[in-house]
């Protein structure tokens, strides 16, 4: 039995696996012995995918990094206004966290206990600050509120965006859209100034 799963696992099932474990337990609190239970597979077989459980951290989270990273390549993210950009990265922000879940699940809950973590960790502060970024370029086009500190609303932007890890369930009814929806009226319509200037070049 061992071995015909063994032949059927996959390095992307074995990952699946190890995120969940990861999540319930805390990566600290999880051991190979844990891992192999959760796949039903004896831990040799689990180093015949990876080298040990931290290339399986480096695998998940450095998934959900590059979808958040590919949303700033996107047109939407480049062209236009800064605060149209902000809106759009906003809303595809939510939308990579819905559809990998676990993944950034996993890498908003990092600590920086290992080599992996630390790297992630400065990796989300990257997209930070690239966020931040286009906050600023919006406050200085004048599409934000004056009166607005640009460090705090980045904080409270992100801190919304982030809190969905920990609460939000996939059900009919509450996708992706609704709360990319929520977010945006929520959070960007508060900063918005009430005019606005017209939209950049497509």
């Amino acid at each position: 039995m061992t071995t015909a799963k063994r032949d059927t696992y996959t390095p992307e099932t074995l990952l699946s696996v190890a995120v969940q474990v990861f999540n319930e337990r805390g990566y600290d609190g999880t051991s190979m012995e844990h891992l192999s239970k959760a796949a039903g597979i004896s831990k040799s077989s689990i180093y015949h995918h990876v080298a040990g459980k931290e290339e399986l951290l480096r695998r998940a989270v450095s998934r959900a990094l590059d979808g958040l990273f590919a949303v700033l390549e996107e047109p939407g993210a480049v062209r236009g206004r800064a605060v149209d950009r902000v809106e759009y990265v906003t809303r595809r922000t939510v939308e990579v966290l819905v559809a990998e879940l676990p993944y950034v699940t996993l890498l908003l809950r990092v600590r920086g206990n290992t080599r992996t973590e630390r790297w992630a960790l400065e990796r989300r502060r990257e997209f930070d600050h690239q966020v931040a970024e286009l906050l600023k370029a919006a406050a200085a086009e004048g599409d934000l509120r004056a009166d607005v500190d640009i460090r705090l609303a980045t904080r409270l932007l992100f801190g919304m965006v982030n809190s969905l890890v920990e609460w939000y369930r996939p059900h009919p009814g509450t996708g992706p859209d609704q709360l990319a929806d929520a977010v945006v009226h929520m959070a960007l319509d508060g900063l918005r100034t009430l005019r606005r200037g017209p939209a950049g070049p497509a």
